[in-house]
């Protein structure tokens, strides 16, 4: 076999696994903000969702009120309108809207990493380490339970 057939198998190769782990790292990036299955979210759901991946929070707030609206509140939708305030900087609406999340479904991955991540920026570190535990009840030590965890012992080490 010639040597500029082998070089171009492996980079073949190399090209198809950088495809399919850059499919992977889009799906797990906002992995931990939904509950629901990706073939179960309704389309502005997704919508949202993409925009918010984008740092496009404003833009995805009045997408997220309005299915709301539409089709009644769910937990996946408030934690993302939340998540939303939160980045946004409106720290009062996001709390209200990851409390109304965790109210429909407690053990909610990304609601209560993300209000853990929302008390720390609130200086509350004991509220914090308050939904680590929920977190760990409710997953053991998924990406959720680590990523506050991480950003728990951050703030402690400053």
């Amino acid at each position: 076999m010639k040597r500029s057939s082998i070089t171009a198998g492996i980079a073949g190769f190399a090209a198809v696994l950088v495809i399919a782990g850059s499919a992977h790292l889009g799906q797990a990036f906002a992995m931990g903000s939904s509950d629901t299955d990706e073939s179960q979210q309704a389309d502005p759901y997704k919508q949202a969702k993409s925009l918010i991946d984008d740092d496009k929070y404003e833009k995805a707030i009045p997408i997220l009120q309005k299915l709301i609206k539409d089709k009644g509140a769910y937990a996946d939708a408030l934690n993302l309108l939340g998540y939303s305030y939160r980045k946004s900087g409106d720290q009062k609406t996001a709390l209200d809207y990851y409390n109304q999340a965790l109210a429909m479904q407690p053990d909610h991955l990304g609601a209560n990493e993300y209000l853990g991540e929302l008390y720390l920026e609130m200086k509350m570190p004991a509220e914090a380490k308050e939904r680590l535990a929920v977190l760990k009840r409710a997953c053991g030590s998924c990406k959720e339970a680590k990523e506050l965890e991480e950003a728990i012992q951050k703030q402690a080490s400053m």
